[in-house]
């Protein structure tokens, strides 16, 4: 079954206006900064927040308007949130028990449940006697087994320890390819690039771009989506040849959807970004070529990203660089550089209608 919603909220100075479908077995992630709504499209799918106005079907069947008890939603969060008193058994049975299975049948679901999340050998353990990885299991098991028409994950690995989240990622990604259709609210990209298979981004209470996970991760449209997906991101109006930016034009390769004269993005990775001491050496002649200063040095992984400041697309730029070149450099915030980009390594993209 499809789900399809379109939901208008209000709270305070908060508008919320979105629309969208979630396909049968097909995952939407939800992306967005803090406050750009994605919690109130679940709250709204879910029943516990009333909208303004609102269309919600599952199925053809419309759940806007129904307790919700009645809408055949599963939910999965942070927090498992089982019954202390319960086994691991009994929590999961408790689901289709509430919709109407005997004791008996619960049980054996509940079993099956166990078994496909790895977890059959917890069915005696209180929740107390389990880790968090553990836990969450026995909740994927105990959202599932009610065989809902839809599942709602928030942030389902934000309280997982970073050994555990990989295999309860893994976990949902095999049981998801044949579930219900699923929205997922992260701030992860990862989450979204291993569970979904479309992504709608969220900014202000508007969906402000949509699409394939990895079509919208690799060649985002907004400064946030670019953050997330760590890359850089410059706003400007398409040429040929490239972007023209506020200081000049930033060389690059153009997209099929771009058209001159119209807002465009330029996109590239911060490890093809050089960085040089300002009236250093330079090595090569690439076209792209900015000033900036060091704002801030961060561990990323087995590299040191610098973060810049400055004028015209220096202004906020990501590069990475390993750290015997940081030290060979003597970076530190404060130092004034200069950023080059060769123009084959920048994609230029057409700024979503979304």
């Amino acid at each position: 079954m499809t789900l399809s919603a379109e939901i208008a909220l209000r709270r305070g100075e908060f508008t919320l206006d979105v629309g969208f479908d979630v396909p049968d077995g097909g995952v939407l992630a939800l992306l967005g900064p803090n406050g750009s709504g994605k919690s109130s499209v679940l709250g709204c799918l879910a029943g516990l927040l009333r909208p303004d106005r609102a269309r919600i079907t599952l199925g053809g069947c419309g759940l806007a308007g129904l307790p919700p008890h009645a809408r055949g939603i599963g939910l999965l969060s942070q927090d498992a949130l089982l019954f202390p008193h319960l086994s691991a058994l009994d929590n999961v049975a408790f689901a289709p028990r509430s919709t109407g299975a005997g004791r008996a049948e619960a049980k054996r679901r509940a079993r099956e449940w166990l078994t496909e999340v790895d977890a059959l050998e917890l069915a005696d353990r209180r929740p107390a006697q389990l880790s968090g990885g553990q836990a969450q299991r026995v909740a994927i098991a105990r959202a599932l087994a009610a065989e809902p028409g839809l599942l709602l994950l928030d942030e389902p690995f934000a309280a997982l320890d970073v050994d555990a989240a990989p295999a309860i990622r893994g976990l949902l990604r095999r049981v998801l390819r044949s579930g219900p259709p699923t929205v997922l609210v992260t701030h992860d990209p990862l989450d979204a690039l291993a569970l979904a298979d479309h992504v709608a981004v969220l900014d202000g209470g508007r969906i402000v771009e949509r699409g394939e996970t990895r079509r919208v991760l690799s060649a985002p449209r907004t400064a946030f989506t670019a953050r997330i997906a760590g890359l850089n991101l410059v706003p400007g109006v398409a040429v040929e040849g490239g972007l023209r930016t506020s200081g000049g034009l930033l060389a690059g390769i153009s997209a099929e959807d771009v058209v001159e004269g119209e807002a465009a993005v330029a996109v590239f990775a911060p490890s093809a970004v050089a960085v040089y001491l300002r009236d250093g050496e330079h090595r090569g002649s690439p076209r792209n070529t900015v000033g900036g200063i060091v704002d801030a040095l961060e561990p990323h992984g087995p590299v040191i990203r610098v973060r810049a400041r400055g004028d015209d697309w220096a202004a906020g730029l990501a590069a990475d660089l390993t750290p015997a070149a940081v030290a060979e450099l003597a970076l530190e915030p404060g130092t004034p550089v200069d950023l080059s980009v060769k123009a084959a390594s920048v994609a230029v993209h057409a700024v979503s209608d979304h």
